[in-house]
C-alpha cells in the first residue's frame, strides 16, 4: 500500500505517488535509531547532510522523523556550538563514533534553516522554544570565525586554529542559515544585533567581492550557491546562471559537479533546480529534475553521480541527501510552503545593509 504523500512532490516526469513515498520511504530506512541520518547504511554522518534530509521528511509530513533528526542534533552539539564534521555508522564500530574531528562553520550553521523550516512545516512552537538555545550556539559559533572583510572562515581545526580562509559555497549556504535564525530571533521576540550585522556584511563580501574566497571555480556548487543561498536575486541571479550554464550543465544527464569532469551528480542537479526555482526559471528547474531520473534506484533512493564517459554510476552509494535535495526541489515547485518561504528567500529577515565601509 502506497503511503500518503502531500500533492506538492508530485511532479510530472519526475516523482508520481508511489515514486514520492518510496523516495522518502528510502530515508526513513537509512534513519537511525537515535534519529542520525547517515549518507547511507555503512557511511557516515555530517550535519549538513543530515539536516537537508530531515527537512525532506518534513515535506513528506514526516514530521516526528524529522524531529527526531533535530534532537539528534542536540544531544550531539558540541559546549561551543559546534558539530563535527564526521560521524560515523554502521561501520563496525560504536555508532556516532566521530571520524573527523575538525568543525566546518557551514555545517554548524544550517540547524538554523532546518529549525525554521520544521517549525513552518508544524507550527509547533514548543519545538522552535526549545532548539532555540541549540540554533544561538550554533550561530554564535559560526559568527566567531567571521573573517575581516565579511566571509567566515570555512572550518575550524582540531587543534583549534581556523584557516583564515573562506569558501563562497559554505559562506553562501552559512548566508541563508544566519537570515532564518533572525526570523527566528524575532518570532521569538529575541534580537540578535550581531547576526544582523554579520548577515549584511557576508551577504556583501558575496554579491561584490569574490575575491575575497578561495578560488573554486571548477565545482559547480561555487557557481549556483549564491543564488541559492539567497546573495543573489533579481538581474543578478539571472546573469550568474547564464554566464556558466554551458560549463557545468550536460542536457539529458544533469549538472557536472566539476567543469572539467565527466561527471555529473544527482545533489548538484537537484540544488541547481532549486536555485532556478527561486528566480522564476520554473520550466528550466523541471526539465534538470527530469533528466536525473537516470540516477532513480527501483527502491526510490537516488544514485549519487554518473560518469558518463564511462557510462557508469560512480561512487556506487545511495545517499540520503541527494534524495533530500530532489525532495526540496519539488516541494518548492510544488508550492510546499515551507519550502517556498526558507528557500524563496523573500520572507527572511535581510540583515543590516552594509557597503566596504563596514
Amino acid at each position: 500500500m502506497t503511503a500518503v504523500v502531500p500533492e506538492a512532490l508530485l511532479l510530472d516526469g519526475v516523482l508520481d505517488a508511489e515514486q514520492a513515498a518510496a523516495t522518502v520511504q528510502s530515508i526513513l530506512a537509512d534513519q537511525q535509531p537515535d534519529g542520525a541520518i547517515p549518507w547511507f547504511w555503512g557511511g557516515h554522518l555530517d550535519p549538513w547532510d543530515h539536516t537537508e534530509a530531515a527537512m525532506a521528511l518534513d515535506t513528506a509530513g514526516e514530521h516526528a522523523a524529522a524531529e527526531a533528526a533535530y534532537r539528534w542534533l542536540a544531544e550531539h552539539q558540541n559546549p561551543d556550538g559546534s558539530w563535527y564534521a564526521a560521524y560515523s555508522y554502521g561501520h563496525g564500530g560504536p555508532d556516532g563514533e566521530v571520524t573527523n574531528a575538525s568543525k566546518e562553520t557551514n555545517f554548524c550553521a544550517y540547524i538554523a534553516v532546518g529549525a525554521w523550516h520544521h517549525h513552518l512545516s508544524t507550527g509547533d512552537d514548543a519545538f522552535l522554544e526549545w532548539i532555540w538555545p541549540v540554533v544561538r550556539r550554533a550561530l554564535d559559533f559560526t559568527v566567531a570565525l567571521r573573517l575581516p572583510e565579511g566571509p567566515i572562515a570555512w572550518r575550524l581545526d582540531e587543534d583549534g586554529t581556523a584557516p583564515q580562509e573562506a569558501l563562497l559555497t559554505g559562506s553562501s549556504s552559512i548566508l541563508h542559515a544566519l537570515r532564518c535564525g533572525l526570523a527566528i530571533a524575532d518570532y521569538l521576540e529575541e534580537p540578535q544585533p550581531d547576526w544582523e550585522l554579520a548577515t549584511g556584511r557576508l551577504r556583501h563580501a558575496i554579491a561584490e567581492h569574490p575575491e575575497r574566497f578561495l578560488d573554486k571555480n571548477r565545482y559547480s556548487m561555487d557557481w549556483y550557491y549564491p543564488v541559492l543561498g539567497t546573495a543573489l536575486r533579481g538581474e543578478a541571479a539571472a546573469a550568474r546562471i547564464a554566464e556558466d550554464w554551458e560549463r557545468f550543465v550536460v542536457p539529458g544527464l544533469g549538472v557536472r559537479c566539476v567543469s572539467d569532469r565527466p561527471w555529473v551528480t544527482g545533489g548538484e542537479s537537484a540544488e541547481l533546480a532549486l536555485s532556478l526555482w527561486a528566480v522564476g526559471q520554473s520550466d528550466r528547474a523541471v526539465e534538470i529534475l527530469r533528466w536525473i531520473q537516470h540516477l532513480r534506484h527501483t527502491d526510490g533512493s537516488y544514485w549519487t553521480g554518473y560518469v558518463f564517459e564511462d557510462d557508469a554510476v560512480w561512487p556506487e552509494e545511495r545517499t540520503t541527501w541527494t534524495a533530500g535535495a530532489l525532495l526540496l526541489a519539488v516541494a518548492a515547485l510544488g508550492g510546499d510552503h515551507a519550502t517556498v518561504a526558507v528557500f524563496g528567500g523573500e520572507q527572511l529577515p535581510s540583515g543590516l545593509v552594509v557597503g566596504d565601509c563596514c
